[in-house]
């Protein structure tokens, strides 16, 4: 449900500490090594020529200028190669996991020349699923954007429109492989050395098994509530898995951040950071790369603002005595 994690985050208020100083609040973190501005990325998220001409590269440019992590979608609308070109901040990589895994991994290679510093695999999307308005609007992508990086043969059924189907939809039940299971995490592993991130974790058992696995990160998500109807907000989740994590790997919030104390909030549930999603692409589709980098240091900013009014001069600052649920 998409109104779920807006639901979740607002049930959740704040509790600040007074006479502490708060004269100099650093926003700034690391995240697998990368130094951030604000423990703030963006989310993978497709197609980015789709808000914008310019696509993933004007984000690129966003995202370094105000020092955010940016996570590029493996079905970006440009090239691996352009993107870090115009990227002045870290990259990490997303991928689904495909039938044709020579095709994998040979997105992991070009990753890993161009400097990029993970690998995000996303695990809730066996298949995607229903989703009624892109049924409804018989939803495919237009020619003129495509999934560059991809061998055009893989992507074909994304582009091919029809009354009352998802192309995306179709497309995800040729090429995403559903028999994949923990075990197959260990030939990722074999074909790189860069960190490994699962997104969609949402259950404590789910995170203990990827801790096993040896992941560097989990981004605790509900696919922006366009997958499992029902299933429970990324931010309900977050305590669980953060509790049985221990710290042992870095834990990201994915899912309806839209303020600065979001991220506060996120902070005090465990997580070490947040991604944020549509609002990137948003200011995008508003003012290219200045629309996108607007929406990114206004959650840096209002985010620095909820540090210095709940008393919380440094990142580490936060934790779960700073929140109460209603």
């Amino acid at each position: 449900m998409l109104s779920a994690g807006r639901e979740a985050l607002d049930r959740i208020r704040l509790r600040p500490r007074c006479l502490v100083d708060v004269s100099d609040c650093d926003p700034g973190t690391s995240l697998l090594g990368a130094r951030l501005a604000a423990p703030l990325g963006i989310a993978p998220m497709a197609y980015h020529r789709l808000a914008h001409p310019e696509g993933e590269v004007a984000t690129a440019r966003a995202a370094g200028a105000v020092g955010a992590l940016l996570t590029v979608s493996m079905f970006a609308s440009r090239t691996l190669e352009d993107i870090a070109a115009a990227a002045t901040g870290p990259l990490w990589l997303q991928l689904y996991w495909l039938r044709r895994r020579e095709a994998m991994a040979e997105l992991v290679r070009r990753a890993e020349d161009a400097g990029y510093r993970a690998l995000v695999l996303t695990v809730d999307t066996p298949r995607v699923a229903h989703r009624p308005r892109d049924a409804r609007n018989g939803f495919a992508v237009p020619d003129d954007v495509r999934a560059v990086n991809i061998d055009p043969s893989l992507m074909s059924a994304s582009h091919g429109a029809a009354a009352g189907r998802s192309a995306v939809a179709r497309h995800s039940r040729e090429q995403f492989d559903a028999s994949v299971t923990w075990d197959d995490l260990a030939w990722l592993r074999e074909r790189t050395s860069l960190p490994l991130v699962l997104k969609g974790v949402l259950t404590p058992q789910d995170a203990q098994l990827a801790l096993k696995c040896g992941v560097e990160g989990i981004v605790v998500s509900n696919h922006g509530g366009r997958q499992l109807d029902f299933a429970q907000s990324a931010a309900d989740a977050l305590p669980e898995i953060a509790e049985v994590l221990s710290g042992h790997c870095q834990l990201i919030l994915d899912g309806a951040i839209r303020y600065g104390a979001d991220i506060a909030r996120a902070l005090c549930l465990g997580a070490d950071a947040v991604f944020v999603g549509r609002p990137v692409l948003w200011g995008l589709a508003h003012s290219g790369s200045a629309g996108a980098a607007a929406v990114l240091r206004t959650l840096t900013d209002e985010f620095e603002e909820v540090m210095a009014l709940m008393g919380a001069p440094r990142v580490d600052c936060f934790d779960a005595a700073g929140i109460t649920l209603r």
